[in-house]
């Protein structure tokens, strides 16, 4: 049966974070996006035990009202970090404010802008204080494709892409967030369902397939396995043409 030593791998990953700004930005800063769930606070706790309180900036960024944003700014305030709240809605209303009359905007069109504005508010705040942008996905999104390529996908650097979410909050209480942070239902923030309403399955059955291959519902094998093949694009470098020189 698997096991997972959560304090082994947070040690492993603080010290990773440490090298990677050691190799890539000896002064920088880790600027990571704070929605208020338990990915983005555990990358940020992460980071500033890597880096110190210092060297951490969070972004909030709610699009209009966010009915969740107290618990984004109790992360920032648990932390102590600096932070800064920057509301994407005008951007998101401009951008489909400016599409071309006759074009018709899908759903899929509609989710996925807020968070491609939102990684550009992120580069954007990074480019203004000595920056390395921190992806915030884990295994079990990336493994179903539940994030939006060049959006949340996108990064400079990824503390937890193949942590699932079961290891996620072992690691998250390691570090002493608070509970309802760390157990949080997760919500994608865009459409007012809960992630695993979206996606037919929870978590838990997901992760435990992950590990150790095994699920009990052939259903939501079927659901899993056609998610992840269809997605896997997401995490593979873009095609690219190589002339036979």
């Amino acid at each position: 049966m698997y096991e997972f030593d959560a304090l082994k791998v947070k040690n492993q990953c603080v010290e990773w974070i440490k090298d990677f700004f050691a190799k890539n930005g000896p002064d920088c800063n880790a600027i990571v996006g704070i929605s208020g769930g338990k990915d983005s606070s555990i990358v940020a706790a992460l980071c500033v035990e890597a880096l110190g309180v210092d060297r951490v900036i969070g972004v909030l960024m709610p699009n209009g009202e966010q009915a969740d944003i107290d618990c984004a700014r109790l992360l920032v305030n648990h932390l102590g970090i600096k932070n800064y709240e920057i509301n994407v809605k005008a951007a998101v209303d401009g951008v489909l404010a400016s599409m071309p009359a006759d074009m018709e905007i899908s759903t899929q069109t509609r989710t996925n802008i807020s968070p491609r504005i939102r990684m550009t508010t992120l580069y954007a705040v990074a480019q203004s204080n000595n920056g390395r942008v921190a992806n915030t996905c884990n295994l079990s999104e990336d493994w179903v494709g539940y994030s939006t390529r060049y959006g949340d996908q996108a990064g400079d650097f990824s503390p937890c892409s193949f942590i699932t979410v079961t290891e996620m909050k072992q690691i998250g209480h390691l570090l002493g967030l608070p509970k309802e942070l760390v157990e949080k239902t997760p919500i994608d923030g865009l459409c007012g369902k809960t992630d695993e309403e979206n996606l037919g399955f929870t978590y838990a059955e997901l992760d435990k397939y992950i590990r150790e291959g095994v699920i009990e519902s052939e259903d939501k094998k079927a659901n899993i396995d056609r998610r992840h093949k269809l997605n896997l694009f997401k995490l593979e470098y873009m095609p690219c043409f190589k002339p036979e020189i």
